[in-house]
């Protein structure tokens, strides 16, 4: 049945791609749409450390969702797409994922002008990033990179690495992707190097749970594929406590007869990265697959390395 849909979405270069995008999806099959742009508490506050003292708990996620999920229960919006990456990984009752499209490149991406490789930076590079999980698995390779708040939409990003207040950036991939920017890449990250972040590269549409013709209407969209392995990445993440503020990566994807998932916990300073990986067959259960990879962190020490103070 064909329905009138609003969108509501951060008003960034890419979640307006990520809006356009599901819209354009949806008016295919002859549903009118609009895109309702709504500012957040994290898009009026950009620093890092003030986001990390605001809600330390939640690791500073739900301020870029807080104003979206006020919209869906008051009815002024229908659904809202996210980057799945920067979604709680437990969402209140009152909501639901009520789709998940395929998912693109998962990867992290070195994003450099000068340079085609980390080995090739100078001794003491700046990078450009504010995430925790990066800036573990890159001091991991070297110690003497030096870590810079670089902050922004996208072009934003590239137009100061151009103006060099940084060597270069890690961006994730899919971004990068979305946008027709992956010029500027000269590096992906294989999970060995980089673990991604539970639910890189996903799109997750949230609705209210009790719409049915919402819920409906979206359904043509999901991927079991991608659901299942970003259930299982989010599942780990959630049994090790952690969140954006914390140096975890996950990455699930699907293989003969099942899934795999790898999943790292890293000492905020490099010093120490635990690796594991487990595998599902064709009957287990996504939950029990990321609850299980962060039972093997566990019993190798992850939960020492998470109660360190990355300050």
């Amino acid at each position: 049945m064909q329905k009138s849909v609003r969108i509501g979405s951060r008003g960034s270069q890419l979640a307006l791609w990520q809006a356009n995008h599901i819209a354009d999806q949806l008016r295919s099959r002859g549903h009118r749409v609009e895109i309702v742009i709504i500012k957040t508490m994290g898009d009026r506050m950009q620093d890092a450390a003030f986001l990390r003292a605001l809600a330390p708990d939640v690791d500073g996620k739900g301020i870029f969702t807080k104003e979206i999920e006020e919209a869906l229960l008051a009815g002024t919006i229908d659904l809202a797409v996210h980057s799945l990456k920067d979604l709680p990984t437990e969402l209140a009752a009152s909501f639901t994922i009520a789709a998940i499209p395929p998912r693109v490149d998962p990867r992290d991406a070195l994003v450099a002008s000068r340079f085609a490789a980390l080995a090739e930076l100078p001794l003491g590079a700046r990078i450009g990033t504010t995430s925790l999980r990066r800036q573990a698995q890159l001091r991991a390779q070297r110690q003497d990179l030096v870590f810079v708040e670089m902050r922004g939409n996208v072009d934003t990003r590239l137009r100061k690495l151009d103006e060099g207040q940084a060597e270069a950036l890690v961006l994730a991939a899919a971004g990068l992707e979305r946008l027709q920017r992956t010029e500027w890449i000269r590096h992906r990250f294989d999970a060995v190097e980089i673990c991604p972040a539970a639910g890189q590269g996903a799109l997750a549409i949230e609705c209210r749970a009790g719409d049915a013709e919402t819920l409906a209407a979206l359904a043509f969209l999901g991927d079991s594929a991608t659901r299942f392995a970003v259930t299982a990445e989010r599942a780990a993440l959630l049994a090790l406590g952690g969140g954006c503020q914390t140096p975890i990566g996950a990455y699930c994807q699907p293989v003969e007869e099942g899934f795999t998932i790898t999943a790292t916990v890293a000492a905020p300073d490099g010093s120490r990265i635990l690796r594991a990986e487990w595998r599902a067959g064709p009957t287990d259960s996504a939950v029990a697959l990321g609850k299980a990879v962060a039972e093997e962190l566990l019993q190798q020490g992850a939960q020492a390395l998470l109660q360190t103070n990355p300050d």
